[in-house]
């Protein structure tokens, strides 16, 4: 598939992070990507891909409204596709067997490098991706419900965080912090949406800026206006006051 000139490639995430990180990767081997576009939701990618056809996608599969498995399947056109991930990679075996890629955010160099090396073996012969079977397998693999540790990165290393220490996520305007019940902290390369979507059920969005875990929910106090202020039961018995359009689903946790 080489051919000497540097591969078309688009860039899909719905996250602004995310893509500048990528951005940052893909510009370091300047001599095999040229990045020709950028889309930040799954419909915005349909209509890009089918325009530009690039030669390589680095695809998110985790998107509100049209995922990633979604976007391939509306193509009419098919890219090589290398898919980036929060997912832990137990559950993304299924992809090794249809010459395509991953990498499981946070994305590192080094990572990175693997996939650069891998996608010089790929040659014009590489086989169809089988979305219908590749995409029963990773349902099969990954439930919501089984998830039980988070992946943070911590300098050049990557840590897993136990989701029954975590007291609550809070979103500020660039990160979302992971705070534990031991006044730990972690930035995320996510967003809240993402994570609710990702997260069990045990965790509940309270507030636009915070999700918390209800198992250690300690008391619920009524506030003004249809708020709540919800102490959690961590070291700094910390205090998260409720946002008033998610009345409803905390008063649902006390109501019998």
């Amino acid at each position: 598939m080489n051919t000497g000139q540097a591969y078309k490639t688009i860039i899909v995430d719905d996250e602004p992070l995310a893509r500048l990180r990528l951005q940052t990767l893909l510009g370091e081997y300047p001599e095999k990507f040229e990045l020709v576009a950028e889309a930040e939701n799954g419909d915005e990618a349909i209509e890009k891909i089918n325009r530009l056809k690039p030669e390589f996608v680095f695809l998110d599969i985790q998107m509100p409204e049209t995922n990633g498995f979604e976007v391939l399947k509306k193509l009419h056109y098919l890219p090589k596709v290398i898919f980036c991930t929060a997912y832990d990679e137990f559950a993304l075996q299924a992809f090794d067997t249809n010459c395509i890629d991953y990498l499981v955010k946070p994305l590192t160099r080094e990572r990175f490098a693997k996939t650069i090396e891998k996608i010089g073996q790929i040659n014009g012969t590489t086989s169809e991706i089988n979305l219908d079977n590749l995409i029963a397998q990773f349902n099969r693999e990954y439930k919501k419900n089984d998830a039980t540790s988070i992946p943070v990165k911590v300098g050049d290393r990557v840590i897993f965080v136990r989701l029954d220490e975590v007291s609550f996520f809070q979103a500020d305007e660039k990160y979302v912090t992971v705070v534990t019940k031991h006044s730990k902290s972690y930035t995320l390369d996510s967003s809240l949406k993402k994570l609710a979507e990702k997260l069990p059920d045990s965790f509940i969005r309270v507030h636009k800026s915070y999700l918390i875990n209800k198992n250690l929910l300690k008391e619920v106090r009524k506030h003004f206006n249809n708020r709540f202020v919800l102490i959690i039961d961590d070291y700094n018995q910390s205090k998260i006051t409720s946002g008033r359009s998610y009345y409803q689903e905390i008063k649902a946790l006390f109501e019998m």
